[in-house]
């Protein structure tokens, strides 16, 4: 689970992104330079999509996580400079809050994300804001019970009456109920989700689930696989290297064609709190070499293998796929549920792009190795090759199922609850939660059989594809 945690997008103040709110045009004002400052941010903002209030004070930007049972104090981040609209998280993340020109309506950029989040200005904080939360047994459940019947969008997907989840756990809720008991009825009652964005978290102790007959990515498997990958399927490659601490590697296969794997679209660099400039910078170091025109110019087909993809940065995702493109198209859609009573009602889908980057490009077939290990980023990217111009084909299994960043909620006891609100949309309209992104191909992927026998059928499944129908169209 630590390997999900580390490569959503984790902080609260950024973990729903909205479609960008519609801001009318500058009011009449006396003042003729008035129409050329930007509108000030400071007040109290509401964020589309699920309860969080923003409050802008004394250069401080502090996030309230709400519910029709709760208000509690989440993260924070500084301003950068005085009367700026960037803020800095202890993280290190930027965070960038635009008035709109009616200054009511705002946008909230987080760099690294691929989406804003729309605001509404209000008056004031919410009256629960000012009260201290009761912090026993019975508050915390009706708080981890309501924070997921206002904002998980899957109840019906995954099959679950939350309301009868409630009516069977509540009564086993008392005050003297302790904290492992308390532990163990959350992690009841959201196991059957299997949902791997999903957790209970009580300081290191984290309880989760994954699609059935799959496992998430851990250090492990990762470097049980990458032994196996460099022994057997690229015993014959040249020019093996590594790149952003082993994350990102390369090797040029016999008949000019490519391999390029990738474990996770984050944790680059050796600072585990490096800024997103620093990630970025060191992905396109990697891009560069891999990329050189050269290789460009000689390349017959491309394998990607994301079968141990532990997720990432949505955005340094997007960057890899403009360097497999000429011309710009829909990577994905992206909304979040917008009514704590409806979980049907959503913000305008918010469209995102692949851009062809500035830099040496390869357009030729591209076979994508997937599975269930690829999770989070990994298949928002899968997702964002989907209608790449040029010859793709996926080949493997159907990747883990989760898409969206990870709303992470504290309960006034402490423990805190990691959930999903976003939904990724085809340019049909269609999602993949739950049953993830399918292959066009179906092989086995690094079962105990696969490696008994020293088999990697996707693997041959892909060179073969390239070999002799030179890619696939999907």
């Amino acid at each position: 689970m630590r390997m999900v945690m580390a490569t959503a997008v984790v902080l609260a103040l950024v973990g729903a992104v909205a479609a960008p709110a519609t801001t009318a045009g500058p009011r009449a004002t006396s003042d003729p330079s008035a129409t050329s400052r930007p509108p000030a941010v400071d007040g109290f903002w509401r964020m589309d999509g699920y309860g969080t209030v923003l409050s802008v004070q004394d250069g401080t930007l502090q996030e309230y996580q709400t519910t029709a049972v709760s208000c509690l104090q989440g993260d924070s981040a500084t301003r950068t400079a005085p009367g700026s609209p960037v803020f800095t998280a202890p993280d290190g993340t930027v965070l960038t809050l635009r008035a709109g020109a009616d200054g009511v309506h705002a946008s909230l950029r987080a760099d690294g994300s691929v989406g804003s989040r729309g605001l509404r200005r209000v008056g004031a904080l919410p009256d629960a804001c000012g009260r201290p939360a009761a912090g026993d047994p019975l508050a915390a459940f009706d708080v981890f019970w309501q924070t997921f019947e206002e904002n998980y969008p899957f109840f019906a997907a995954k099959g679950v009456d939350w309301h009868q989840v409630r009516a069977r756990y509540r009564p086993r809720v008392h005050a003297g109920t302790t904290r492992d008991e308390l532990f163990a009825v959350f992690s009841e009652m959201t196991g059957p989700l299997r949902d791997a964005h999903v957790a209970v978290q009580d300081g290191r102790r984290v309880f989760y689930q994954v699609r059935a007959g799959t496992v998430l990515p851990s250090e492990e498997l990762d470097a049980r696989v990458k032994q196996f990958v460099v022994a057997r399927d690229l015993k014959d490659a040249t020019g093996l290297t590594e790149f952003a601490r082993g994350r990102i590697s390369y090797a040029d296969l016999p008949g000019d064609r490519g391999y390029l794997r990738i474990s996770g679209f984050g944790g680059y660099t050796d600072d585990d709190n490096a800024p997103y400039t620093a990630e970025l910078a060191e992905l396109d170091r990697a891009l560069d070499t891999v990329f050189d025109r050269e290789r460009v110019r000689r390349l017959r087909g491309l394998v990607v293998d994301l079968r141990i993809n532990g997720g990432g940065s949505d955005a340094l995702g997007i960057r890899i796929a403009g360097r497999l493109t000429d011309s710009r198209y829909l990577a994905y859609a992206k909304r979040v549920r917008n009514d704590p009573a409806d979980p049907g009602r959503h913000t305008r889908p918010e469209p995102v792009y692949v851009t062809p980057a500035k830099a040496p490009r390869y357009t030729g077939p591209v076979a994508v190795l997937t599975g269930g290990s690829t999770v989070s980023a990994g298949e928002t990217f899968t997702q964002a090759l989907l209608d790449r111009p040029g010859r793709t084909v996926r080949i493997g299994q159907s990747t883990q199922g989760v898409f969206s960043d990870v709303m992470t909620r504290a309960l006034p006891n402490g423990m805190a609850a990691w959930l999903p609100n976003e939904e990724f949309l085809t340019r049909s309209g269609r999602t993949f939660d739950g049953t993830g992104v399918p292959p066009h191909l179906v092989e086995p992927v690094f079962t105990e059989e696969e490696f008994a026998a020293g088999r990697d059928s996707a693997f041959d499944r892909a060179l073969e594809v390239l070999r002799d129908r030179g890619g696939a169209t999907g």
